[in-house]
């Protein structure tokens, strides 16, 4: 039940990504005019600055609206999630991100249902009449609620919500969120918190003052570099030997998802990554830093590219500082904790982890048939970006070597075809592909690079080759 309930927040986080992904680049491209050309940018210049508003008050909802419908309710969800979605923007005082993330998806369910109840119904000759009045009218409908009584409410709500986290700031106590973030974040419910709450403050903010920190609460690389680094030093077996390469796609890649099996391998990393998470926030206070957009992926490149004129040592220093902390303290778990990691028990260890977060063990171990029947393999992951991608390319490469041509790519979970065969996805995430996928073979894994069970999938995919 409690595995189900996560899958379901999941899933729900996943959502809002698959919203908020597609569009990060818009997001980007008016961090940079912001960046540039306001009084304090880079190139001060008055008439670009002008894009400024417009750009945050209505082309950034907007396509966050449209992207909404588009998901839920194709094109004609696309078009009356961006109707319902003006309604907001005309009737609120402050973006509306978090509305239109409400309001687009809902405009395409309400125009699903219709079509499907009037489908088979409309007299030859009047369809195209039916389709575009029935938009119009029900586009109206709802930009007129919107704007009347969502709009209101979601202000209300978002002026809450930033109350208590500007008295946070106020107070010095905004490092506390850490205790939030970092639990969340390895439980993959790290979009949920990111483009759900800190993304829509952070835009607010930095319409103001050019910046936020508040882009920077939950995103931080340091953390994870630095208990990635006491593994490299001070890790045994297999930990030791991975954590080299997953520094290298966490920090500069960006894909944090990388660090999380290390911190669920062992929990007592979290109290690692919560004083890291703290220490850079404290530093970023310190200095008044902040970064003009959210930085997606999180790499250390993207960090600095949003970083403001002026604000580049604040910046730096709340990584390096966040990686220090973060390293000490996970280097002190690591040393005085009383286990041993060779690998034969840290691989026992992992099963003992699945068998207990498994639900139904004999469908996840069922066959579909002889390996020659399996075309079409999906790594699958909360955005369908990061980790998946870095594991389908691996994963197919390693196929291509001895032979092996099956389409491997990867996915966000929701967004898995019906066609794949087999999906491959972590273990914290199976519970929520079983919520979509409940007759697939569905294949757990720890890490999308090295891992047990994706090793004997290979085997299967190689005996079956052979046979």
């Amino acid at each position: 039940m409690e595995g189900t309930r996560r899958a379901k927040i999941q899933a729900f986080g996943g959502f809002l990504t698959s919203i908020v992904i597609p569009n990060i680049g818009a997001f980007i491209a008016w961090g940079f005019i912001t960046a540039l050309f306001i009084p304090t940018g880079w190139i001060p210049n008055e008439s670009f600055a002008e894009l400024v508003g417009p750009m945050i008050t209505y082309l950034l909802p907007l396509l966050l609206g449209y992207t909404g419908g588009k998901l839920v309710g194709g094109k004609r969800g696309a078009v009356l999630g961006s109707i319902a979605t003006f309604g907001l923007i005309v009737g609120a005082d402050i973006p509306m991100f978090l509305g239109a993330m409400i309001m687009g998806p809902l405009g395409g369910y309400i125009i699903k249902k219709f079509d499907a109840a009037i489908d088979g119904k409309i007299p030859t000759g009047f369809e195209m009449v039916i389709n575009n009045f029935s938009l119009g009218i029900i586009g109206l409908l709802m930009a007129l609620f919107s704007y009347q009584f969502i709009g209101p409410v979601i202000e209300g709500a978002n002026n809450v919500v930033t109350s208590l986290i500007e008295a946070l700031v106020s107070t010095g106590y905004l490092p506390l969120l850490s205790i939030i973030n970092e639990p969340a974040k390895v439980l993959f419910l790290n979009n949920v918190i990111d483009q759900g709450i800190y993304y829509p403050l952070g835009m607010q903010a930095a319409v103001d003052t050019g910046k936020s920190i508040y882009f920077m609460v939950a995103s931080n690389p340091g953390p994870g570099l630095g208990m990635l680094l006491a593994f490299a030093v001070l890790g045994k077996g297999m930990q030791k030997k991975s954590a080299p390469s997953a520094i290298i796609i966490h920090f500069f890649g960006g894909i944090h998802e990388l660090y999380f099996p290390y911190v669920l391998m062992n929990p007592l990393m979290i109290l690692a990554m919560i004083a890291g998470g703290m220490t850079g926030i404290t530093t970023f206070s310190l200095f008044g830093v902040g970064l003009v957009a959210g930085p997606s992926p999180g790499s250390i490149f993207a960090y600095l590219a949003l970083t403001p004129k002026g604000n580049f040592i604040g910046v730096i220093a709340g990584v390096a500082a966040a990686t220090a902390v973060s390293f000490l303290v996970a280097s002190l778990i690591l040393k005085f904790q009383n286990k041993t990691a060779d690998d034969e028990k840290m691989a026992e260890s992992i099963e003992k982890s699945k068998e207990m977060k498994r639900q139904g063990k004999s469908v996840l171990n069922a066959k579909i048939g002889k390996t020659s029947e399996i075309k079409h393999i999906a790594f699958a992951c909360d955005a369908g970006l990061g980790s998946s991608a870095l594991g389908a390319n691996a994963f197919k490469k390693k196929l291509s070597k001895v032979g092996i041509d099956k389409k491997v790519k990867n996915y966000a979970i929701e967004n898995v075809p019906e066609d794949a065969d087999v999906i491959i996805t972590h273990v914290n995430l199976e519970d929520r592909a079983r919520l979509k996928f409940k007759d697939k073979r569905i294949i757990t894994i720890e890490s999308f690079l090295d891992d047990v069970n994706l090793k004997q999938f290979y085997e299967e995919l190689t005996e079956g080759k052979k046979e």
